[in-house]
């Protein structure tokens, strides 16, 4: 199925991903977990919560196999990687890995689908918890799904608020209130904000002002904030004079998911109306820093 686990795509921190093709023909990507003694609730985890997902920006769970300690996921091959590839802020637009502003604001816009989805389309509701780059693959034709769910929470639809024990996700997109409850209550709110980071990176906002911050994430949208003209005209310019508007509106929303505050951020079926409307609807959120 994997050549002897011949062609490794990438490592994650619940363990590797291989290529491999099923008896018919179809490629798929084979997720081997690292050997654990415990009782695998990272597996149970993506099992359970993928299992009863079936949309378009969700990646496609094809089987699994458990024996003893070895634990692996079979899912659908996505011909074009992850979208950490071509998050960019500099770059040239001659580079093969600079995507168009038109196709990026695509996969902003399906990315939302799929939590949107997650959060209300699904009998049980699944939080994600780890909205990153690295989780939303891309397809051949760079349609976005969401991966990985190990870290997942499942819940009813009737729970406005979830419990969990300790901090999950990954540093730079991890909610406050997920490290802090002074924040506030830990929420689907909590994917909003991973998802309003990665939109920012997307643009290009922490490579844009890496010099001024000194390498950290931790002041990066308050200067897009203070500079959201400046940064919305250099961006736009990477690929086209006519990117402006949309530079802007990823920027705006972006900022609006990072609300320190979760009832602050907005929901992701607010999220789509936002990415649906004219510039000139949305205004500049509070401070999120």
């Amino acid at each position: 199925m994997t050549s002897s686990f011949a062609h490794k795509l990438g490592q994650g921190g619940f363990g590797a991903v291989y290529r491999g093709k099923l008896p018919d023909g179809r490629e798929i990507a084979v997720k081997m977990l690292k050997d654990t003694q415990g009782d695998g609730e990272e597996f149970m985890n993506e099992v359970a919560s993928i299992s009863r997902t079936s949309h378009v920006n969700v990646v496609t769970l094809l089987g699994f196999c458990l024996q003893g300690s070895k634990r692996a996921l079979i899912y659908e091959y996505m011909t074009n990687g992850s979208l950490e590839r071509y998050t960019f802020g500099s770059n040239s637009a001659h580079d093969p890995n600079t995507l168009s502003w038109e196709r990026l604001f695509d996969i902003v816009r399906g990315i939302a689908r799929g939590l949107e989805y997650l959060h209300l389309g699904c009998n049980t509701r699944i939080i994600h918890f780890d909205i990153k780059p690295q989780n939303i693959l891309l397809d051949r034709d760079f349609c976005p799904k969401i991966s990985d769910f190990g870290l997942a929470k499942l819940c009813r639809q009737k729970d406005s608020k979830i419990s969990i024990c300790g901090a999950r996700g990954t540093v730079g997109y991890i909610a406050p209130e997920v490290f802090s409850r002074q924040y506030g209550a830990v929420s689907s709110k909590s994917d909003v904000y991973g998802y309003g980071m990665v939109v920012l990176e997307m643009v290009g906002a922490r490579k844009q002002t890496s010099v001024s911050t000194e390498n950290s994430t931790r002041y990066f949208p308050e200067w897009i904030y203070n500079n959201l003209d400046e940064f919305c005209g250099t961006a736009g310019e990477i690929t086209s004079n006519g990117a402006t508007e949309l530079v802007r509106k990823m920027t705006l929303i972006g900022l609006w998911c990072i609300q320190f505050t979760p009832t602050n951020r907005p929901a992701m079926s607010e999220v789509l109306d936002m990415l649906e409307s004219n510039i000139e609807d949305l205004c500049l959120p509070p401070k999120a820093c």
